[in-house]
């Protein structure tokens, strides 16, 4: 059988070509992907540190006073989200992040194996300066020490919700007080507020009596200066005959 016959338009293509190594091609380098545009995703809430703040500080803090309620503010002086809570009541004064680490550590401890949510009312955002002992005086504030915070008198530091007696979190905030310094009281939710160190609603003390001012005003002085509206009785003696 004779062989097949090959097109001559295909035998001049097949001549064109040529047989060469490939040489490889270099991929681009990935791009490193910024952190900020990275967005996880999650149903867990992000969790703070409420003894530091997150971005610091841009200036040194002064030493400064704890804050005043004027004009009759109850604000943080009761129970939110807990059950329970340890309330302030001898005076404000500024706190470490130390000593509130350790009453933290302390409510822990002694509610370990019970189930229950803790709730820390105040954070530790100032920061604490502090030059060398023995030092002359002059030559800036000094260095960074701690963080601190300033607690208000009655205010509300930590609070406790969950499936617990009372008593064991009475002992608990008992523990945790002795930690830190100053007098503090247990509280429950449903407590009245508390205008200064004065307990509203308790003697029958309302709002509008603790915001009244100290000094009577003009219309009670002259009212009190007034005299009464109860005619006198006059007593006449008596005729014997």
């Amino acid at each position: 059988m004779p062989p097949p016959r090959i097109c001559p338009l295909l035998t001049a293509q097949l001549s064109r070509l040529a047989v060469s190594p490939v040489r490889p091609r270099l991929l681009p380098r990935p791009q490193p992907l910024l952190r900020s545009s990275i967005r996880a995703f999650s149903t867990t809430p992000t969790r703070f540190n409420w003894l530091m703040p997150k971005g610091g500080e841009n200036k040194k803090s002064r030493k400064g006073r704890c804050r005043v309620p004027t004009g009759g503010s109850t604000r943080g002086t009761t129970v939110v989200w807990g059950d329970y809570g340890l309330r302030m009541r001898d005076h404000d004064r500024r706190i470490s992040a130390h000593q509130l680490k350790i009453a933290e550590e302390t409510i822990r401890k002694r509610l370990r194996g019970m189930k229950f949510r803790l709730y820390m009312r105040i954070a530790a955002n100032i920061g604490v300066y502090t030059s060398g002992n023995e030092s002359r005086m002059g030559k800036g504030k000094g260095s960074f020490d701690h963080w601190a915070s300033r607690v208000a008198v009655s205010k509300i530091l930590f609070e406790i919700q969950g499936d617990l007696h009372e008593q064991v979190v009475k002992d608990a905030f008992r523990l945790a007080g002795n930690k830190l310094p100053g007098l503090y009281e247990f509280v429950k939710k449903g407590d009245p507020p508390v205008m200064g160190i004065t307990k509203v609603g308790l003697n029958g003390i309302t709002e509008a009596d603790l915001r009244r001012p100290r000094r009577k005003l003009p219309l009670e002085e002259t009212a009190a200066r007034l005299p009464s509206a109860t005619p006198a009785v006059v007593s006449t003696p008596a005729v014997v005959s």
